[in-house]
């Protein structure tokens, strides 16, 4: 089962609830028929309202209603993962993933017959490249490829589509492949089902290898992308040293370096024939959607679709471990430890049960051992547990950071300690109950949401799961003892892990390949199949955008001292979020979230900090402190029921916190290692550091720091009172939930604050620099280069909203945008390209014109030439500019601000002088915009900008030369980027 704890525990802590009444419920499963005559099974006490049908084909079809927006969140899982590759042909199954969105006989082409003509040359051209083994027959063999592509491409239409689906105002189009199952994405509005039922139909209904030679390229680019992630390798040397003759250690769902530079198209082929049949697929839909209707239309859709008999490999069992095995894994990035038992059974077996218990007690964010012993006494720099579940078996990781003064020996001996408390029975009584009540939650809230409710059904049947045992697993958990757990954790977590060492060094086993030097493919951007015309053709009911007005739906109150509360009804659950908003953040006092972050670790004198966090975990109720940049909250979360003692006690807390020098010391180590570790990662370096210097220089808010050495010397008990002090400045109240007088009737009670209320200190501001002329590098050991443009724009109106939104869909947003098209799917120059104008989110800040490129480094002068003209001479297509706007518009018409969220949209509006519901000016605008509006904003805000550009890479790969076309060079040193005192010494700008 995939939880994800950050998400649950965030939301809701772990509790020992008056929810849960110990009834006894039952799940039975009954078959019923619709109307029509469908039968379905439902299971009773299923808070999803789940109908699965089967048709007679074998196809599976989950249906679910959720009505909060006229929109259906559509997965078509298949149960075909990487497990089931050949192992002369890893990474077959995601290439296949990427293939089914090139089209059919019908999609995707404007001549099948002739076109096919080329697609077997290619298809035996690539057999011969695969059975060859002289290095340069083989180049002079892809030659060949590329050039009966090319005439190929001729005849062929890229990215139709994703043009169709997005003319939909279709969502998260997308796809993943993992172990067991490849699975497709769409979020469609409601009205548009019959189109996109007709354009999966068709999608599904046969494999055409088109556009093959450049997608290989975008594969291999996701594979260096992979090479580049430490954390990726780290997870991946788990799994082969735990399963050394089973498919889930043996191969990746990346595939290979030789597999992939050696593919079988008849491979691809036969997969597709065996595993792509309606009894080894689902259709999994959640939304706003008639049931009776929706089965109909799925049947005529799917209904005809062949079954042919599936059988899965099955795969003997591994040997028993006996000994821990160590593993280490070389790269750039901080060092860290997983220490990880393979668990036996997979997803629904009855071990999977009492895994799922150790891992919570352990870990939920809150009250865990690992919580309390190592991360809130600040033993470790971070520590952490979750599992992975599939059919076969799953892992269960211990993951742990050390402090700057700590081995990774020394961390996994910890970790490995909290195994031994639960052996022990070293755990409250009260526990598993209080992790089966918070999973009841946590289910509440993830089955409030389409999406997550989609994803449960999707898990459940890749991995061949009853929907009544996921309906059960939490009354399940219930009737496990603790003795049979501390039974369970003594027999099963002995010496049979696995440790792998993440150390910090150079990877000798990193795969380098040179640029093959593809050529452009053609787009025919503006050639229509015979399909899409009549797909465009087919009507669509209007969907009414709704619009909300914020001063009827954002009500208010005071409390009794004259605190404005703004609150709004919760009429799903019985779930509340309450917050205190102080208008003023880090900008208004450098020391305040230092000051919010160290109460995280602080008792006061009638608690500990680990006796507190225990009463709130068993509360149910979830307390956050946190400093923004110009704001600041205190909150609380869970049941409503229990909000007072959840207020009282916050209240106590900031009250009545203790400072404790010896905490304060590790605290501000643990900053300290935070900060060494963060410069280690190239995502915080490319998209904070080098970004924050593109655009404000020295002066900026990331380089305004409190240095460490400042840290040491504050005062503990002076970052305490900054924290009692905050109840003393001007706030006010955000509540969602039922019952909001007993809400409001708790702050009179529980919040005192003083009759008069100081005013904000004034905020620092950060001027923003013109762009132009400036590349700012960062070396860094990679195999991609990654790089931003980055360019100044006009100050901040709502004029550009309704352009802008239009030109991001048409140009540089999504997978049938014209950045995507060109330099991915014609030029394959990049597994990631996009471009957008960003709108600041304040009303006197200014927005900027942005780009992005991935590539391997020896990619990157074609890949920043190609974008380049792009950005000066955007190519026009009258077709595509239609389906953009029309893209645009349904998305906006199916769009829905509802809950807490209504609130939270007004504040950021607010934040740009915009006191209503913007969107209805943005359709009105978009309704009318031409071609020549679109030409005449990219001309005014986009052609002929000047760039800043930042880049990381490796120095030894990228190519300087080419950079200095862009502007004046300058190698930035890391520590420089982030102002971090350590590297003083060391700085340099070149």
């Amino acid at each position: 089962m995939k939880f994800n704890k950050i998400l649950v525990f965030a939301a809701l802590a772990l509790a020992v609830i008056s929810c849960d009444k110990k009834e006894t419920k039952t799940y039975k499963v009954s078959t019923q028929t619709d109307a029509n005559g469908y039968s379905y099974e439902t299971v009773e006490n299923d808070p999803t309202g789940l109908r699965l049908y089967t048709l007679d084909n074998g196809l599976k079809v989950y249906l679910s209603k959720n009505e909060e927006e006229p929109k259906i969140q559509t997965f078509i899982p298949v149960r075909a993962g990487s497990k089931y590759d050949p192992a002369d042909n890893t990474g077959l199954a995601h290439y296949l993933e990427h293939m089914v969105f090139k089209g059919t006989d019908e999609i995707g082409t404007t001549d099948y017959e002739a076109e096919k003509v080329y697609l077997d040359q290619i298809k035996q051209l690539y057999e011969d490249h695969k059975a060859e083994t002289d290095p340069e027959k083989k180049k002079a063999i892809y030659k060949k490829i590329d050039e009966v592509s090319q005439e190929a491409s001729k005849i062929s239409i890229a990215n139709e589509y994703d043009k169709m689906v997005a003319s939909l105002g279709a969502e998260g189009t997308n796809a993943w492949t993992s172990f067991e199952e490849t699975v497709y994405v769409n979020k469609i509005p409601s009205n548009e089902l019959d189109k996109w039922l007709k354009v999966e139909s068709e999608r599904f209904s046969q494999l055409v290898l088109r556009l093959f030679h450049t997608e290989i390229e975008a594969v291999y680019e996701e594979f260096n992308r992979g090479q580049d992630s430490d954390g990726r390798k780290k997870y991946f040397a788990v799994w082969e040293e735990l399963f050394p003759t089973h498919p889930y250690g043996t191969q990746t769902t990346i595939g290979t370096s030789d597999h992939l530079k050696n593919p079988s198209l008849v491979a691809i082929q036969n997969y597709f024939d065996t595993y792509y049949v309606p009894n080894n697929m689902a259709v999994v839909m959640v939304g706003d959607l008639d049931y009776d209707e929706t089965i109909q239309k799925v049947d005529k859709a799917f209904g005809g679709y062949k079954s042919k008999e599936v059988t899965h490999p099955v795969f003997e069992s591994e040997a028993p471990i006996t000994a821990p095995k160590v593993r280490e894994v070389f790269g750039p990035t901080a060092e860290s430890v997983y220490v990880a038992y393979r668990t036996e059974g997979g997803l629904g077996s009855e071990n999977e049960k009492y895994v799922y218990l150790i891992d919570f007690i352990l870990a939920n964010s809150q009250a865990g051992l690992i919580d309390l012993n190592l991360n809130q006494s600040q033993k470790v720099q971070r520590a952490s547990s979750f599992t992975t579940v599939n059919i076969d078996n799953g892992v269960h990781f211990l993951d742990g950071t050390p402090k700057a003064d700590q081995t990774l020996e020394e961390v996994k001996d910890l970790l490995l300690s909290q195994i031994e408390e639960i052996k022990k029975g070293n755990f409250e009584d009260w526990m598993i109950d209080a992790v089966v009540n918070d999973l009841k939650l946590s289910e509440m809230r993830q089955y409030e949401n389409a999406s997550s409710t989609a994803f449960a059904y999707v898990d459940a049947f890749t991995k061949f799961q009853n929907w009544s045992d996921k309906v059960k697993f939490a009354d399940d958990l219930k009737k496990i003892t603790k003795q049979e757990l501390v039974d369970f954790a003594n027999n099963h977590y002995n010496d049979n892990y696995v440790i792998v060492y993440k150390r910090k060094g150079l990877d000798e086993n990193i795969a380098k390949v040179e640029n093959p030097g593809i050529t452009p493919v053609q787009l025919n951007r503006d050639k229509q199949s015979d399909f899409i015309k009549a797909f465009n053709e087919t009507p669509s009911s209007k969907l009414t955008p709704k619009y909300v007005d914020y001063a009827s739906e954002i009500k208010k109150t005071k409390t009794k001292s004259g605190l404005e509360v703004a609150y709004i009804e919760n009429k799903t659950n019985d779930l509340f979020n309450l917050n205190i908003i102080f208008d003023m953040g880090r900008d208004n006092d450098k020391k305040l979230a230092t000051a919010i972050g160290y109460l995280e670790y602080l008792g006061t004198d009638k608690y500990s900090p680990e006796e507190l966090k225990k009463e709130f975990y068993k509360l149910g109720i979830n307390y956050y402190v946190s400093a923004g940049n110009d704001k600041s909250y205190v909150g609380l979360s869970g049941l409503k029921e229990n909000l007072s003692k959840g207020l009282d006690l916050l209240e106590h807390l900031w009250s009545n916190a203790v400072a404790d020098q010896e905490t304060y010391n590790k605290y501000v180590a643990q900053i300290d290692k935070r900060r060494q570790d963060n410069k280690l990662q190239k995502g915080r370096i490319l998209q904070s550091g080098l970004m924050n210097y593109a655009k404000y220089g020295e002066n900026s808010r990331l380089r305004d720091i409190i240095q460490t050495s400042e840290l040491k010397e504050l005062n503990p008990e002076e970052l305490v009172d900054i924290v009692k002090d905050l109840r003393n400045f001007k706030q006010r109240v955000f509540y969602y939930g039922k019952d909001v007088e007993n809400a409001v009737a708790a702050l009179d009670e529980k919040h005192s604050t003083p009759e008069t209320l100081r005013d904000y200190a004034p905020a620092v501001k950060y001027e923003e620099k013109e762009t132009g002329g400036n590349v700012y590098f960062a070396n860094y050991d990679m195999v991609q280069a990654e790089m931003m443009f980055v360019a100044k724009s006009d100050p901040f109106s709502t004029e550009n909203l309704a352009a802008s939104r239009l030109f991001n869909t048409y140009f540089g947003a999504g997978l049938s945008s014209i950045v995507f098209q060109e330099i991915r799917e014609s030029k394959s120059l990049a597994y990631s390209a996009y471009s957008f104008y960003s709108n600041a989110r304040k009303k006197d800040e200014s927005n900027y014109v942005m780009a992005y490129i991935g590539t391997q480094a020896n990619k990157m002068p074609q890949a920043v030439d190609a974008m380049l003209e792009l950005m000066n001479d955007m190519p026009e297509s009258e077709e595509q500019f239609q389906a953009a706007k029309e893209a645009t518009l349904k998305k906006l018409a199916s769009e829905r601000i509802t809950k807490s969220n209504i609130f939270w949209n007004y504040e950021r509006l607010q934040n740009q002088g915009i006191n209503h519901d913007v969107r209805e000016d943005i359709y009105n605008a978009v309704s009318k915009m031409t071609m020549d509006d679109l030409k005449t904003f990219f001309n005014d805000n986009i052609k002929g900008e000047d760039y800043n550009m930042v880049v990381i890479g490796n120095r030894n790969d990228v190519d300087m030369k080419a950079l200095e076309k862009m502007g004046k060079v300058q190698e930035m040193n890391i520590d420089y980027l982030f102002n971090y005192e350590l590297a003083k010494k060391d700085i340099e700008i070149q």
